[in-house]
């Protein structure tokens, strides 16, 4: 399944995300920097990607690691996940965190994180005295066992 989303290029060194495979879920996204860019243990880095998205209404943009870079660099959003809201217009930049014990270099054109488009729901927050019972219940972290 495809969806348009138009994508505005604030750079003209920037390059449209890309999809590694037929099957991907994410998009690549492109770093855009004047030279190498040092980020040491620790540190967060925002780094351009020179794109502009209009999301459809009903679709969220997810910034989202991409394994190889954690798995091998320890290089992953500092956030975790951004998000891209249908009604934001301006640049997506990527806060690239080292969680790793050296420092690791990023350069420009080289793919920094992935874009998934998802639909979702807004939610309708009604306020109860009560929740319906389930079998967990409040157990919180670890309640459902470790396997």
């Amino acid at each position: 399944m495809t969806a348009p989303v138009s994508v505005k290029l604030l750079d003209p060194r920037a390059k449209l995300p890309a999809y590694g495979s037929p099957d991907a879920a994410g998009a690549d996204l492109y770093v855009l920097t004047d030279g190498p860019v040092t980020i040491a243990p620790g540190e967060t880095v925002l780094l351009h990607t020179g794109l502009a998205f209009a999301i459809p209404k009903g679709y969220v943009g997810l910034v989202c690691a991409r394994s190889s870079l954690g798995a091998k660099k320890g290089l992953a959003p500092a956030n975790k996940v951004g998000i891209i809201d249908a009604d934001y217009r301006g640049e997506v930049r990527v806060a690239l965190h080292n969680h790793g014990g050296v420092p690791q270099v990023v350069e420009d054109g080289d793919r920094v994180a992935q874009l998934l488009i998802v639909p979702y729901l807004t939610a309708e927050f009604i306020r109860t005295d009560e929740l319906d019972t389930t079998q967990r219940g409040s157990g919180g972290f670890g309640s459902t066992g470790i396997k």
